[in-house]
């Protein structure tokens, strides 16, 4: 039995995790859940997987909870940031799943790691800002980080058994979001809610701007960075709008190889929770005939320059990666609350980033402050309008 503690149980991550977990009452047990503000959500978890805590975001949400529970469930109710780190320092807990949204899922993930539990990474944002820390501190600590995003779960299963001498470059692929067919003027006037119309996967409100972007496929490059190992130069984005092919990996003899199967987050969950075992899937599986043609097409750099700040950032390294993703976070804010256009998201990262002065990111306390320090930047720009460089 696996005792599983979830960071961000109410997201899309959370939620498809306990179905996993739920549908295999034999492999796991729940142990610990945190959530923001979706109590109605977290109560109806709590009910169902009984957990010894549970952690909300702060002390107003928390006493909304105490009402709502039964209390014969018998949970330890927090709040906070010192909740979110009990939730991810539990002493029964094996593994704990990292689905926070965003840079609020740092903190506990280094300290789910320091209390040595081995991680189901699904907050791309954890490696973005702290890459070189956190894989050390897992190496240090023994601790194993099982990639659950589709497309890193993919990587994984296609290097699992390989020698890294062997991996010639790291194939991302993308469905090209909702605005792949678009043109870069059409795309000013382009709404939140036609943003949030993924076409292939249901994903939570700021991953899915993130994907119309395809800042996310540039998180994910930075992110394969530090998972596998691999040289940014040897880390390729590919459109594939059938989101079938979850990502390749080309190997020195001239193989790729591919994971397949259909677009459902249950199956690298399942996949990172049970690995090195794999679990039955009662859902549907991928048929072939019915996909057809499979389609690949380059990625449209000057439609979508938030893949090219990314990798920049990347390359650049230090603080430079925390800070643009901070940016990012505000920005795709600002453009879900209607305070910007949608081109406008990329203009503010832009020049937030050519105001960064990049230090290394040799402590956490660095990559906080960048972070911190980019956001106020951000909101500046935002208030001023006329986005420019410093």
């Amino acid at each position: 039995m696996k005792n599983i503690s979830i960071l961000g149980s109410t997201g899309s991550i959370g939620v498809s995790a306990l179905d996993v977990i739920g549908n295999s009452p034999d492999r796991f047990n729940v142990v610990a859940l945190s959530a923001c503000t979706n109590i109605g959500l977290l109560t109806q978890q709590i009910d169902k997987f009984r957990p010894q805590v549970a952690s909300v975001i702060d002390e107003v949400h928390a006493r909304e909870l105490k009402k709502k529970i039964n209390p014969s469930v018998g949970v330890k109710i927090l709040f906070g940031e010192d909740g979110y780190r009990e939730v991810a320092s539990i002493k029964h807990a094996h593994m704990v799943i990292s689905s926070m949204v965003g840079s609020a899922g740092l903190i506990p993930t280094i300290e789910a790691i320091e209390s040595g539990k081995d991680i189901a990474l699904a907050n791309k944002e954890v490696l973005v800002m702290a890459g070189p820390l956190v894989v050390n501190k897992a190496r240090e600590k023994n601790v194993k980080i099982l990639p659950v995003d589709s497309e890193h779960n993919a990587i994984f299963q296609c290097i699992t058994g390989q020698k890294a001498g062997y991996i010639k470059k790291i194939i991302l692929t993308a469905s090209g979001g909702p605005f792949l067919h678009l043109s870069k003027d059409e795309l000013a006037g382009v709404k939140p809610a036609d943003a949030l119309k993924h076409p292939c996967w249901k994903m939570g409100r700021k991953i899915t701007i993130d994907s119309a972007t395809m800042m996310n496929k540039g998180l994910e490059i930075i992110e394969a960075r530090w998972l596998f190992h691999v040289d940014m130069e040897n880390i390729e984005v590919l459109i594939h709008p059938q989101s079938v092919v979850h990502s390749m990996v080309e190997f020195i003899d001239g193989t790729i190889m591919a994971q397949l199967s259909i677009p459902d987050m249950r199956i690298p969950i399942a996949y990172a929770l049970s690995f090195p075992e794999r679990i039955i899937n009662r859902g549907p599986s991928l048929d072939l005939l019915k996909v057809g043609a499979f389609e690949f097409l380059p990625p449209d750099m000057e439609k979508f320059p938030n893949l090219i700040l990314a990798v920049n950032a990347g390359k650049t390294g230090g603080t430079m990666p925390a800070a643009m993703n901070a940016a990012n976070e505000v920005a795709v804010d600002a453009f879900l609350k209607g305070k910007i256009r949608f081109t406008d998201i990329s203009k503010l990262i832009g020049a937030v980033l050519s105001c960064h002065q990049v230090e290394e990111a040799s402590t956490l306390g660095k990559i906080i402050e960048a972070d911190r320090w980019a956001r106020n930047c951000t909101e500046k720009f935002i208030e001023r309008i006329n986005i420019v460089s410093c």
